[in-house]
Parts: C-alpha cells; structure tokens; sequence
C-alpha cells in the first residue's frame, strides 16, 4: 500500500485551501470546478508532543519529526467513472494513493459555487461514493473476464489461483452495483491478496473532512452530524475542520500567536494537526523514537514490523546486522523521569529479533556488520 493520503472530493468544498494550509506549499484555489487538475502533493511533519517531550528533556540539538505525504486531487462530479469532467484522469490519481481523505462541504456560503447549487453533504457523500464503486465496478467486470479466460485454458495451478480470484471478485461485485464499498466484503486475507492486483479505490480506507465554517467549529453543525451518521455505519472516522481558519492560522508567524488563536475558539490544536495524525494511523503507520542530546528523532513504521524491521528504517546496516534492542516506553520516561529511575523501576528491556516494535518505544539498537 502506499504511503500517502490523497485529498478527495466535489468540486469547491475546500480541497485545496485544506491542503494550502496543512502544507504551507500553496495548491491553486479559485471559485470554479477543476481549477486543480494535476495533483499537488505535500509532505506534513506530523505533530507529536512525545517529541517535543524527549526534545526538552534531552535538551537536543536537532529534532526530527515523522512526515506525512499528502495529494491534492482534483475534484469529482458526477459522472466521472464515465469520464465526466475529466474524471478518468482523476480517478487514476486516486488510485495511487494509499488512503483517501472525503473532504465536504459542511458550510454555507453564497459567494462559494456548489455544483449542485445546494448544500447536502448525505447527496455529496453518496455523488463520490457511487462514482468510486462504479469507476471499481469497471475494473471488476474486466477482471473477471480475465480470470474466467484463464481458468478455462490455463493449468491446473493457474486455474486454482483464477478461482481464488472470482471467489473474491463475485463477493466485491454486488456491492459495486449498488454504490457501496469493496472494503465492505467479508474477504479473507487470501482472497484480498487475490485482487490486490485490481488496485480497487474502494478497498483504500476513508475518512470524511467537515470543512466547517467558524461557527460550525464554535457551535456544532446539523451538516457534521449527518456526516458522523454515514461515517458510522462504514466505520470510518470523522476530522472537522474549517478551512478558513486554518489557512489564517498557517500564515501566522509563531507558535505563541496560533496558540492565541487557537484559544480564542476554545481549540487546544488545529484540525489540521488532528487529520496528519488520522492519516497516518489509517495508513497503518506508526512512530518509535531515538533519544539523545545530538538528535531526538521520530521514525516511521508500519504496525507488526519487528525490531531488525525498525532498525532497517534507520540503516539497512542496523537490520543486517542486528543483534538487540534497549527499549523503554515513551510514557516510563514521563513517569520515572530519566532513563536511570526507568532502569531502576525495571522498565528499560532487551529485546531480540521477535520483538514487535510498539508506537511510542524509545529505542538504541545493538547492531554489528
């Protein structure tokens, strides 16, 4: 799966200004469908207190922050799984991405164009929705074609592998037809592998972005709540933001002034901060650190890598020539206060080779090559 998030949605609900102010690496924005036609991508440093924490507390002289890539693609209507309003191209940009950002629209705004000349993010879900399991639908249909074809001429082993894909493609299809999710199927692992070569849009994990109005931050919004209603029923999270707000905040100089602001609407962190930090759990990323006085740096994982894979992540020298890792959590620094009390306490462990690195370790790696 890749490795980034890509930013997905109608026409003018605030994709780009989202991803302007998320990136501070400024993607055309203007008061008319498809103004993004190629898309913009952006790399985020993530926020995270534990590292700023171990920067203080080891009083280092670089900190390095964990990333998070983002694409700007630009907008769908209805009809783009047949090519409406440049939408194969679109569609194609999605599919290269590893999970998907459903930015809507959750404010009025009479000054603002919507394509469909009316505010209902429930329609809005349903046009994107429907137009990613149709585009899917496509390449189902063509895949099992394929697979029947093989399964009649190929051997025997081809054969079994041509019935392990339709097993897994007439359980997608049905749903396809009827607008919903691949990522709905009740598919094994085996049979997810199978298809994993369709490249489904559908099977990506999703989220929904409320790009809300000042008030709908402050007072709550009836729009957000019918989003959280469908978001739900898919088991998908829900990140509300306000787009505007956010792209003032990112022009601001110093941490001291976004922190004024930040309060002055009662928010202790931007609704930027929280969807990087979404993407990124959904991707199936996480963090363990490095700890010292020249460098406290995040590094980034996928969920299940043992400790000779995180190593690897630093230098492929640490994974070759792996002996152990000293690893102590994050939160035992926070409790016993240095690395002597969590030693102490019997916090600080050797682990070997089988150790399932956990987000939020701190670990020095043993290694000889």
């Amino acid at each position: 799966m890749a490795i980034n998030c890509g930013i997905v949605g109608l026409p003018n609900v605030g994709k780009s200004t989202i991803f302007s102010a998320l990136t501070a690496a400024p993607a055309e924005a203007a008061n008319y469908p498809f103004c993004t036609i190629n898309p913009n991508v952006g790399i985020v440093d993530l926020p995270d207190s534990r590292l700023d924490f171990l920067a203080k507390k080891f009083e280092t002289k670089r900190r390095v922050a964990a990333t998070v890539e983002f694409v700007d693609i630009a907008g769908l209507v209805k009809g783009a799984s047949k090519g409406e309003g440049l939408g194969n191209q679109f569609l194609a940009h999605i599919r290269e991405v590893g999970v998907i950002a459903h930015v809507v629209r959750c404010f009025e705004n009479e000054d603002i164009i919507h394509v469909s000349n009316k505010i209902d993010p429930v329609d809005d879900i349903e046009t994107i929705n429907m137009e990613l399991a149709f585009a899917d639908l496509d390449t189902v249909n063509k895949r099992i074609e394929k697979a029947e074809r093989n399964a009649r001429v190929m051997g025997k082993e081809d054969q079994k592998k041509a019935a392990a894909v339709l097993s897994a493609l007439n359980k997608v299809k049905p749903l396809l037809e009827n607008g919903q999710a691949a990522r709905a199927a009740d598919l094994s692992e085996d049979e997810i592998a199978a298809i994993y070569d369709c490249h489904l849009i559908t099977m990506k994990p999703m989220m929904y972005v409320c790009n809300v109005d000042e008030d709908g931050i402050q007072k709550g919004s009836p729009y957000v709540e019918a989003v959280r209603k469908i978001a739900q029923g898919q088991g998908s999270d829900v990140v509300v933001i306000c787009g505007k707000f956010e792209a003032d905040l990112a022009e601001m100089d110093s941490a001291e002034e976004r922190e004024e602001f930040l309060a002055e609407i009662g928010l202790k962190e931007s609704g930027l901060a929280t969807l990087a930090r979404a993407a990124y759990h959904l991707m199936g990323l996480r963090t363990f650190f490095t700890a010292g006085q020249d460098e406290c740096r995040a590094w980034t994982i996928r969920v299940g890598d043992t400790a000779p894979k995180a190593a690897g992540v630093i230098h492929t020298d640490f994974e070759r020539g792996f002996i152990k890792a000293e690893v102590y959590r994050y939160d035992d620094l926070v409790q016993y206060g240095s690395e002597a009390e969590i030693k102490a306490a019997g916090k600080y462990r050797m682990e070997g080779k089988e150790y399932i690195v956990q987000d939020g370790d701190v670990i020095f790696f043993k290694f000889n090559v």
